[in-house]
Parts: C-alpha cells; sequence; structure tokens
C-alpha cells in the first residue's frame, strides 16, 4: 500500500523549474509605446484632458487657460440650465446620493418612474426603459431581443456599443456597407425568410457626423420582414419638428420598432433609455441581464434628465440656434480649404479630415494653445484609417465663439500645413 501524496512533494524542489508567469498586459505594449512617442514629443495628452473648472457649457478651464468647448456632446447646452441643476438638488436632499440596488430590487425611486414618463411623453409613446448608460441599452436590447437562430443585421460603421451587443448575444451578425440601402437589400435577400431580423440603424454616425437614409432602409427592412431598431443618441433633441431624432425627421414614426438614445449629449447628464410602442416591451424588463444586473441611476441623476427632457420639448429656438452654428462653421472650414468628413452641415458634428497622426496631433495642439478644445479621433474608432479633429456644436455657443473658432482654425491650419 502506498502513502498518499503529500502536497508538498508534489510542487518543484528549485523555483526556478516554475513555468516563468505570462504577463497579460503584455499585450498593451505597443499601445504604451506609441502613447509615450507621443508624450515625448511634447504634446498634450489628447486623451488625458482635465477640465479643471466648467464655466458654462461652452467654456472650461483647461491647463489653467480659459478654452472654448467644442469637443462635447452637449449639443442642447442643458448642463447649467437653472430648472435642471435644481431639480438635481431637490432629488440629492429628498432621496440622498445613490440607490444600492437595482432596478429589479430596491432600485426604483419616484424619478426613475418619472424620467419614463416623460421620454414617454417626448417621443409620444406607451414605452420606455431606462438604462444606467446609453452603451448599456444597446447592449441590453440587442443582445436581448434577438437569439439563436435569430440575426442582427448592422451598419458597418456601426458604434462600438451595437457591436458589443451583437457579441453578447447569440445572434448570426450580417454587416453590410456603411448607409449603402442596395447592399442591405441584397444581404437580407439570402437570409432565411422564417427566421426573426433586427435591422439596427444610426440616426448619425458620430465621427464623421453623416446621417443615415432611414427612409430608404427602413422600407427595405419591412420589405423583407425585419424589425427595427435606431440610435439616435446623435440626434435627438435637435433633428425633426419634435426634436426626436433623424427617424421623426424622415417621416418615420410608427416604423420604427425601437429607438435608443443616451441622456450623456443633449439631456445633459448620464444614462441611456430605448422607447417603443410594442405591446409587449415591459418584458423587456424581465429578459434584459445589463437591465436586471446592474445598479440604477442616481435620484439626482433621474431627476435633471426627466426635467432636461420636458424643456426640450419646447426648445424651437434652442435647436434653430444649433443649426445656425452648425450651418457657420461647416461653411467656413469649408470655405478655407479644409476636407471635411460631409458635404453639407448634416448634423451637430463636423470633421476634420487629416493625413496622418503626425498632422492631427500637431493641429490639435495648436488649436487648444489658441484656446479651443476639440476631440482627435484616430483608428480603430475611425472609419477606413482616417484621422479627425471632430467639432460638435452647441445650442449655448454664441456668434463670437464661432467666428473665434474659426480664426483659430485658420491660424493652425496654415501653421501646420494643411491649408495655405
Amino acid at each position: 500500500m502506498t502513502d498518499s501524496l503529500n502536497t508538498a512533494d508534489a510542487l518543484p524542489a528549485n523555483p526556478a523549474e516554475v513555468a516563468p508567469e505570462r504577463d497579460l498586459m503584455s499585450k498593451f505594449d505597443g499601445l504604451i509605446a506609441e502613447r509615450q512617442a507621443l508624450l515625448d514629443s511634447g504634446v498634450t495628452d489628447p486623451f488625458a484632458i482635465v477640465m479643471e473648472q466648467v464655466k458654462s457649457p461652452t467654456e472650461a478651464v483647461i491647463k489653467g487657460k480659459d478654452t472654448i468647448l467644442l469637443g462635447t456632446y452637449n449639443y442642447m447646452g442643458m448642463t447649467f440650465d437653472p430648472d435642471v441643476i435644481q431639480a438635481g438638488k431637490d432629488a440629492l436632499d429628498t432621496f440622498g446620493s445613490g440607490t444600492n440596488g437595482s432596478r429589479m430590487l430596491n432600485g426604483t425611486f419616484r424619478d426613475h418612474m418619472e424620467v419614463e414618463q416623460a421620454l414617454r411623453e417626448f417621443y409620444g409613446v406607451s414605452g420606455a426603459i431606462v438604462f444606467s448608460t446609453g452603451y448599456m441599452a444597446n447592449l441590453g436590447m440587442i443582445s436581448t431581443l434577438v437569439g439563436k437562430g435569430e440575426y442582427v443585421i448592422l451598419d458597418a460603421d456601426s458604434h462600438a456599443s451595437i457591436y458589443d451587443g451583437c457579441k453578447q448575444g447569440n445572434a448570426e451578425i450580417v454587416r453590410f456597407r456603411h448607409n449603402d440601402v442596395e447592399d442591405l437589400d441584397k444581404r437580407l435577400g439570402r437570409l432565411p425568410k422564417e427566421a426573426g431580423k433586427l435591422v439596427v440603424l444610426e440616426g448619425v454616425y458620430s465621427m464623421l457626423g453623416d446621417i443615415a437614409p432611414l427612409k430608404e432602409m427602413v422600407a427595405v427592412a419591412k420589405k423583407h420582414g425585419c424589425m427595427v431598431l435606431s440610435d439616435e443618441a446623435h440626434s435627438m433633441g435637435f433633428f425633426g419638428p419634435n426634436g426626436r431624432g433623424v427617424y421623426e425627421d424622415q417621416g418615420l414614426e410608427g416604423q420604427v420598432d425601437f429607438v435608443v438614445g443616451t441622456f450623456s449629449k443633449s439631456v445633459g447628464t448620464v444614462g441611456g433609455f430605448c422607447i417603443s410602442d410594442h405591446p409587449k416591451f415591459e418584458a423587456i424588463r424581465l429578459a434584459c441581464r445589463p437591465y436586471i444586473f446592474t445598479a440604477s441611476l442616481p435620484p439626482s441623476v433621474v431627476a435633471t434628465a426627466a426635467t432636461s427632457i420636458r424643456k426640450l420639448m419646447h426648445a424651437h429656438n434652442k435647436r434653430a440656434h444649433l443649426w445656425e452654428n452648425a450651418r457657420t462653421l461647416h461653411g467656413g472650414l469649408k470655405a478655407m480649404g479644409f476636407r471635411l468628413g460631409t458635404e453639407a452641415p448634416d448634423s451637430a458634428i463636423i470633421a476634420v479630415i487629416l493625413e496622418d497622426q503626425e498632422q492631427a496631433v500637431m493641429m490639435w495642439q495648436a488649436l487648444l494653445d489658441g484656446g479651443v478644445y476639440v476631440n482627435m479621433a484616430r483608428p480603430p474608432a475611425t472609419p477606413a484609417g482616417t484621422y479627425l479633429l471632430r467639432c460638435s456644436l452647441c445650442a449655448e455657443h454664441s456668434t463670437e465663439q464661432i467666428e473665434r473658432v474659426l480664426g483659430l482654425f485658420r491660424a493652425a491650419g496654415q501653421a501646420v500645413g494643411v491649408i495655405g
């Protein structure tokens, strides 16, 4: 009879015989080196900007200097609205700083119900569900709606949250060429007619600021028996007669089955949502993992969102001024000779396309030094390996600020050699 093996006897006598530890962080060495090379060149890290003070929706202090904000998604300038701020303060006093639970347990407070009602009124629909972020809204809706044996069909340039929602689910994923109605039609025609299918579209694409031909795409989707989800994150507040988004602007109310949006852009706070008129929509709450297994938004956040949404229902002058700003900036940059992401001011996003990262970084730094902050975007976030300086306009930008921005772009573009 043999003795049982002692654990200590099974260990190598020499520690050197132990297999070397695999450093899971080594896969990021390339990114670390690239970032360090950028910093060694003396450039401010574009992805580590700190807002030392925010003075208004359009101005902040960055590196001790007053700076025009042209790189936030504060499209309607609601972050400093007095009524919105007061609603948040009142909720803090009444309910405290957090919910300490999920919506399915103890995390539904009065203002969670109130913001969902505000969404129903804003969109004129029967159903609204609020998520903790816009990312979670796409993640949750797509992965819950489409399952094994079904198909999700999406634009190749879709946002990361849409792709991640597809990955989390078990559906087959089919991509079509960006904004290509014919390619969408062709790919849908190859799929089994009896299978459930969801076509996922975006009203405004956030990198170049181009809009989708939703009217034609929805018609194709319905011809093939598909349901449609439209992400209106970058269009809510200022597209359409009521600010509901591109789908409203193109006359598609009643034809889009689900609309996803966010509070972190035009609403001016944080959170995500989906609205629908489907009679079974409430069942999503019982099946959606990103809704069930995450903490609910703090009461102050949903209180500010509800107030902001109700004010956006009547923000016609703000909408008009935002579009005026977009036309002025787009026209001015185009006249200077900059290459832009769209031929016309299609949205509140105006992207300046540059040749390479060095040119983009130099231009971005020159603008920051001059007193204007824009977003620098690069692969893999950008399509087709392009480098962008992405401007996001606000309804609160004054005419004087836009003129100053144009002057700084001219000076920076000439200094870097982008324009003559």
